[in-house]
C-alpha cells in the first residue's frame, strides 16, 4: 500500500509540476526589459530565451525556438513541413522569408481525381501522395545566413539535447499516441516513435525520447541545409517515397530553395502593417480588411458589439472572396493584382456594397464582382524581440495535426500533408467552401496557398506588435482581431489575445463564434441583420508581443488556448 501511495503521489507531483510549468497563458502579460520569446511550448520558449541571453539576435532565437518546437510540439513544430517568417529590424529594415512546401516535380493538376472528377479517398490529405517537398530547414538556414549572429550549430544543439534526453509528454501527445496504437499496423514507422511499447500508448508524465530525430538534427547542425536536402536524410526521404509509392525524389530536394521576399505593407490608423506576400494569403487579406474597417469607428461601436461584428464580418467576407479568386504562388501567378487588393481606393469601392442593417450574401459564382477547401487548424507560431529592437514573427506547420501522421523511417520526423492546400478539383467552387480557382491549382514546384499570417505592426519606424497564430483559415481573422483589440480597443497584448473571437471566410456563408464571451442579445441583433451563426470551442492560439513605443518595455502573452504555450522574457 505504501508503495502504491508513494507512486501515486509521485505521479501527482509530476502532473502538478507540468501544469505549473506550462500555465503561462492568461490575461496578465509577461513583462521584460531586454528580450521576449513567445511560443507554443514552454521548453522551446526557454531555449529561445537562452539564445537571447547569450547575445543572439531575434533571428537566432527564433531559429533555435523553431528547432526546439520540432522536438517538443510534433503536432505542428516541424522539419518535415514549411512556413513563413516576417522580420522587422531595429534599424527599420523589413523583409520576409518564404519556405512554404512545394509540389513535387511529378505532381499533376488532377493527380487526386478519380474517373468522375472527384477526389479519390481523400488522397490529397491522407497518405504519402499528400506530402509536399519540405521547406523549413532551407528557410531557417537562409534567414540565419542573412541575420544570424551566433553559430548555426549553437542554434540547433538545444533541440538535439531535448530529443536525446526526452521531455514529459502532454495530453495532446497522449491523444495522438492512443490514435497511433489503434492504427499501428498502417503506421508502423510512427508507432516506433509514438508508442511506449508495441502494446501501450504514452501516458501524461511519460518521457518521449526521439533518437532518430536527434540524429537528423545533428546532420542539420553539422551541414546546414545540406544536412537535410542532401546526404543521408535526403536518401531516407527518397527511398521511403519510392518504397511506398510516393513521388518526392532526390531531385525535388536538391532543387528546393527558400526565397526572401518583399513584404506586403499597409497602414491602419497611423500604424504600419507588415505581412507575408503570397503564397501566404495573410498579408493581403489582413491589409484589405483593415483598409475596409478604417472608415468605421469601431471604438465607438464597442468591442464585440453586434454593430462592430457586422462590419468586421462584411470586411472578412469580401477579403476572403478575393483570397479565393486571386491568390496563389506569385512565381506562377505574376498577374495577381497586389497593389489593387491592398489599396485604400479598392477598399472604398468594396465599402459601397456594405449596408449597416443587412448582411451581404456570399455567392460561389460571383466573388466580389458585385459588391475557401479545408485547411487544418494545426499550425504553430512564435514571436521574438531582442534587446536591439529586432523582431521576428514566424509561423510554420505540417498542415493537419501531426501532418500526414507518417514518421519518416530512420529519420524520426513527421512528414507534412500540405498538398491538400491546393485546389484539387480545377474550376470547382461550391457554397461549402471548396475552392477551384486557377491561381492555386497544382503545378510542379508550385507552392500551395496558405493562411499563415505572421505579422508585425509598427509605428514611427519601430515594431509595436509581433503576432501570429495557428488555425487554418481562421489564422487571418485571429490576427486581425488581435490587432483591432490593441489599436481600436486599447487592450494590452494579453487581453487582446484572450478575448473571444469569431470567423467568417466568405464560403460557407456562416459566422463561427467561440462558444463563450458573446451575449445572447449580441447574437440576436447580429442574426437579425441576416447573418448565420454556428459556435465552436476555440479559435486559434495566438502568440504575441507588444513593445511600448515610449518606454521600450516588452509585454508578451501566450494564448491560454494553447496548453503548453509560454511567454518568456529576460
Amino acid at each position: 500500500m505504501r508503495t502504491f501511495t508513494r507512486s501515486f503521489l509521485a505521479l501527482l507531483f509530476i502532473i502538478f509540476s507540468i501544469f505549473q510549468t506550462q500555465a503561462q497563458g492568461g490575461r496578465i502579460p509577461v513583462s521584460a526589459k531586454k528580450g521576449m520569446v513567445v511560443s507554443s511550448h514552454y521548453l522551446a520558449s526557454e531555449v529561445g530565451k537562452e539564445i537571447l541571453a547569450k547575445g543572439g539576435t531575434a533571428m537566432d532565437a527564433s531559429i533555435a525556438t523553431a528547432f526546439a518546437l520540432s522536438v517538443t510540439l510534433p503536432a505542428a513544430g516541424n522539419i518535415g513541413g514549411g512556413g513563413f517568417l516576417v522580420y522587422y529590424g531595429g534599424d527599420g529594415e523589413t523583409t520576409t522569408f518564404n519556405f512554404r512546401e512545394k509540389a513535387p516535380l511529378a505532381a499533376t493538376r488532377e493527380m487526386y481525381l478519380d474517373e468522375n472528377g472527384k477526389v479519390k479517398d481523400n488522397s490529397n490529405h491522407d497518405g504519402i501522395l499528400a506530402v509536399g517537398v519540405p521547406g523549413t530547414v532551407a528557410g531557417l538556414y537562409k534567414a540565419h545566413q542573412k541575420f544570424g549572429k551566433l553559430d548555426w550549430a549553437d542554434l540547433v544543439q538545444p533541440a538535439i539535447e531535448i530529443a536525446e534526453k526526452g521531455f514529459p509528454v502532454s495530453p495532446h501527445i497522449v491523444g495522438f499516441s492512443n490514435w497511433v496504437l489503434e492504427n499501428s499496423d498502417e503506421y508502423k514507422s510512427t508507432a516506433k516513435i509514438f508508442l511506449k511499447d508495441k502494446e501501450a500508448a504514452f501516458e501524461v508524465g511519460d518521457t518521449l525520447i526521439q533518437k532518430d530525430l536527434a540524429e537528423s538534427l545533428k546532420r542539420i547542425r553539422d551541414h546546414g541545409a545540406d544536412g537535410f536536402y542532401k546526404g543521408k536524410t535526403a536518401s531516407l526521404i527518397a527511398n521511403y517515397m519510392k518504397a511506398n509509392n510516393g513521388i518526392i525524389t532526390k531531385k525535388d530536394l536538391e532543387v528546393y530553395e527558400a526565397e526572401e521576399m518583399q513584404p506586403i505593407e499597409g497602414t491602419y490608423r497611423g500604424y504600419d502593417i507588415i505581412g507575408m506576400a503570397p503564397p501566404s494569403s495573410g498579408g493581403v487579406t489582413i491589409v484589405e480588411m483593415l483598409n475596409i474597417l478604417e472608415a468605421y469607428d469601431l471604438t465607438e461601436m464597442g468591442h464585440n458589439s453586434a454593430e462592430s461584428l457586422h462590419f468586421i464580418t462584411e470586411a472578412m467576407r469580401r477579403a476572403y472572396a478575393d483570397r479565393a479568386q486571386f491568390l496563389g504562388d506569385l512565381n506562377f501567378n505574376p498577374q495577381v493584382p497586389l497593389e489593387r487588393l491592398t489599396s485604400k481606393e479598392y477598399a472604398e469601392d468594396l465599402r459601397k456594397g456594405i449596408l449597416a442593417a443587412k448582411a451581404s450574401k456570399s455567392d460561389s459564382t460571383n466573388f466580389n464582382k458585385a459588391h475557401a477547401a479545408y485547411e487544418s487548424p494545426e499550425t504553430t507560431h512564435l514571436s521574438v524581440v531582442d534587446s536591439e529592437g529586432n523582431a521576428v514573427s514566424l509561423t510554420y506547420t505540417l498542415e493537419q495535426s501531426y501532418g500526414s501522421k507518417i514518421v519518416l523511417e530512420g529519420a524520426g520526423f513527421l512528414l507534412n500533408n500540405e498538398m491538400g492546400d491546393f485546389n484539387a478539383i480545377p474550376g470547382y467552387t461550391d457554397s461549402k467552401g471548396r475552392i477551384g480557382t486557377e491561381p492555386n491549382q497544382i503545378e510542379p514546384e508550385k507552392r500551395m496557398l496558405s493562411s499563415m499570417s505572421p505579422t508585425i505592426v509598427a509605428k514611427d519606424g519601430k515594431p509595436v506588435i509581433v503576432i501570429g497564430s495557428p488555425g487554418g483559415r481562421t489564422i487571418i481573422n485571429t490576427v486581425l482581431q488581435v490587432i483591432l483589440n490593441v489599436v481600436d480597443h486599447k487592450m494590452d497584448i494579453a487581453k487582446a489575445i484572450e478575448s473571444p473571437r469569431f470567423h467568417h471566410q466568405w464560403l460557407p456563408d456562416t459566422s463561427y463564434f467561440e462558444d463563450w464571451g458573446f451575449s445572447p442579445d449580441t447574437f440576436k441583433i447580429y442574426t437579425e441583420k441576416g447573418h448565420e451563426i454556428e459556435t465552436r470551442e476555440t479559435q486559434g492560439r495566438a502568440m504575441g508581443i507588444f513593445i511600448d513605443p515610449v518606454s521600450g518595455e516588452l509585454e508578451g502573452a501566450a494564448d491560454s488556448r494553447s496548453y503548453d504555450g509560454k511567454a518568456v522574457g529576460y
